[in-house]
């Protein structure tokens, strides 16, 4: 046998003879659905999926539980949107400033920096990363839908 055969075995027998598997985590897997108790749809999604200690939260519009539509008034609209996750983060004992990810759908990107002037006051410290997106027609004509990611602090 080579110096080098000896040597790369030598190596591998370190290498795989330290492996630790990892024990499982026997919480990850668990889920919770949120269904928030204030909905009175019954439509088929969740309003946030939470796994371990990361919730997953449903696209969210700003509807007027008492029209179901999106009001006329924008700034409105954008509370009712952004309350809504607050809600729904609130159920999973989370806050805002626990979101990590967060993605805007906006037909009219006109109004970002009117989304940016309301959304700003939402949090204490640090913004989560954050997709601000062009997109078609929303649903029940929204001007915004929002989805995002949160992880437990």
């Amino acid at each position: 046998m080579s110096v080098l055969a000896v040597i790369g075995t030598g190596l591998v027998l370190t290498l795989t003879g330290n492996a630790v598997t990892p024990a499982p985590n026997p919480t990850a897997g668990v889920r919770r659905h949120i269904v928030l108790p204030s909905r009175t749809d019954t439509l088929p999604f969740s309003d946030g999926v939470l796994v371990g200690d990361t919730l997953y939260l449903a696209g969210r519009i700003g509807v007027d539980p008492q029209t179901g539509k999106p009001p006329e008034d924008l700034e409105k609209e954008i509370r009712l949107l952004l309350d809504g996750m607050k809600a729904t983060l609130k159920e999973a004992e989370m806050t805002m400033d626990d979101l990590v990810s967060v993605q805007v759908f906006c037909p009219d990107l006109s109004f970002y920096e009117k989304f940016n002037e309301i959304y700003r006051t939402y949090f204490s410290k640090n913004f989560p990363a954050r997709a601000f997106i062009g997109s078609g027609p929303l649903l029940r004509g929204g001007h915004f839908e929002a989805q995002a990611i949160a992880v437990r602090r």
